[in-house]
């Protein structure tokens, strides 16, 4: 990637305001979502926030709305999801690092899980671990209008506070509502003007975290808003680590799930934090984020959770190329690949930068890349962990198509961006025939929204190949998609403590 993106980018999407997001659902949406077995709660009653209250004190406020059966429902398929890409990732070398570090924390007597099938350890290093599990191999879940990968800091934080008070399965799951509220509430005013050089799932994340934590430790309004102003005191991650080769993405979320339940057990303590954290004149948006539209962390405060805004992922890519991925195999019946001349994708100014990537050297770069992952659609159909191995970067049907595929910036698309994340599709065949297509949305997003039973076979699909057998995995399902409504985490705990060791794994690795 060009060591200049972030300053270029940064310069161009501020030259331009982009729209405000628009968070009602369309008769398309809403007809999506009735056919699936949850739907979105009915709005809270009006809240009326005092004059002088700060930016925290109002979000403490609103994440107070009520909960229930559907929302619980939609929060334990993103646990569930979450669970799934976390395991897959177990063969990967930063989740060695991240269980040898784990297994050297771990303490007698201590019940909080990591993924990797580490001993238990504290609240805090189970989320650590945990929270650097989930964005490896790309399949997090995804908040548009944040740009931001929640899950991956909100549901460690939330399961390992939930295992070490001892929590109900209703308890745990408000919490991942409430921290994912908190989250994209603080990303949306961030990303007002589209990237930047702050890593957002990471920085903005830490407020989400705080708050799952402190909704598990029965916080008070002031306590929690002490909690926030202690998660924005730590509040970190920047972009360097994407263009150079590191582990540090991971490092970033890890941090933030654990700075989170940190935060929240300082403000139990009584440690003060600044009620102004977010918009003071040397808080968090002033400082990290100084074209943030501060009013939109409190906007709509009577709205319903906006974990149902959020974006499931079908395919084990970056989001920026489903929508192209989407487009390739509704086209595939069609095209005959050896009579395929060009294929030119239009996409947003953003997704042309991070994945216009005809040479893909490896499987990290691969998931990275539009031509890669179209080529693979057209030829293989919908793409697996499979088609970003050593073997998929060599195929031969692969580089000759990937070499067929250009990439250009569409005006629409990136003036629509992050609201929308669409593509446009042009496949030129050898007798001049052109086959066309275009999307808003890609499988997955609210409008096109993936059913309950095929995020369960997603994740025992990643199960599987973190390499939990399909009878553990379906129990650990079971007992994930059963916390509404259980009055602890025993269930989930003993399928937890199922999963066998990393160790168990060695020689086996997966790109």
């Amino acid at each position: 990637m060009d060591t200049n993106f972030y300053i270029m980018y940064a310069k161009s999407i501020r030259s331009r305001a982009r729209a405000k997001f628009d968070r009602t659902f369309t008769a398309t949406a809403v007809a999506a979502l009735s056919a699936v077995v949850f739907t979105r709660s009915k709005t809270c009653e009006p809240q009326i926030f005092a004059a002088d209250s700060s930016v925290s004190e109002r979000l403490v406020m609103l994440c107070r709305k009520a909960t229930d059966s559907n929302d619980r429902q939609r929060a334990a398929l993103h646990v569930l999801d979450w669970a799934g890409c976390a395991l897959a990732a177990r063969g990967e070398p930063m989740a060695r690092t991240l269980d040898r570090w784990s297994t050297s924390q771990a303490t007698q007597g201590a019940i909080c899980s990591s993924i990797t099938g580490a001993p238990s350890t504290g609240a805090e290093q189970a989320a650590f671990v945990n929270g650097g599990l989930g964005n490896l191999l790309e399949m997090d879940d995804l908040h548009r209008a944040s740009i931001m990968h929640a899950g991956d800091v909100v549901v460690p934080a939330a399961l390992a506070q939930a295992q070490a008070v001892g929590a109900s399965g209703d308890a745990c799951l408000d919490a991942v509502l409430i921290g994912y509220e908190a989250a994209i509430r603080v990303g949306m005013a961030a990303a007002t003007n589209g990237y930047s050089p702050w890593y957002n799932s990471a920085t903005c994340g830490v407020f989400g975290s705080a708050m799952a934590a402190a909704h598990l430790l029965g916080l008070n309004d002031e306590r929690c808003v002490d909690a926030l102003g202690q998660a924005g005191m730590q509040a970190s991650g920047v972009w360097q680590c994407r263009l150079e080769q590191t582990d540090s993405k991971q490092l970033a979320t890890a941090h933030a799930a654990r700075a989170g339940i940190t935060a929240a057990a300082l403000a139990a303590a009584g440690c003060a934090g600044a009620r102004q954290i977010l918009e003071g004149s040397l808080g968090f948006f002033k400082t990290y984020y100084p074209d943030a539209d501060c009013d939109v962390v409190v906007h709509d405060p009577t709205s319903s959770w906006v974990l149902h805004d959020v974006s499931f992922k079908p395919w084990p890519a970056c989001r920026h190329t489903h929508p192209l991925i989407h487009l390739a195999l509704q086209l595939r019946d069609n095209v005959d690949v050896l009579n395929v001349k060009a294929i030119v994708a239009d996409t947003y100014e953003a997704g042309q930068v991070f994945c216009n990537n005809p040479e893909p050297k490896t499987a990290a770069e691969a998931r990275f890349s539009f031509q890669h992952c179209a080529a693979i659609a057209l030829l293989y159909g919908p793409p697996t962990l499979d088609h970003f191995d050593d073997r998929s970067l060599v195929d031969e049907a692969v580089i000759t198509l990937r070499n067929r595929i250009s990439v250009q910036v569409d005006a629409g698309l990136t003036e629509a961006f992050p609201a929308t994340m669409g593509a446009s599709i042009a496949v030129t065949l050898s007798d001049g025939t052109v086959l066309r297509d275009t999307t808003r949305h890609a499988p997955g997003d609210p409008q096109l929204l993936m059913s309950g039973a095929a995020i369960r076979e997603k994740f025992i699909a990643n199960a599987n190949h973190g390499g939990v057998a399909r009878g553990d995995a379906e129990r650990l399902a079971d007992a994930v998609l059963h916390l509404p409504g259980q009055p602890d985490m025993v269930s989930l705990n003993r399928a937890l403590a199922a999963i066998p060791p990393l160790q168990n794994m060695m020689g086996t690795t997966h790109g």
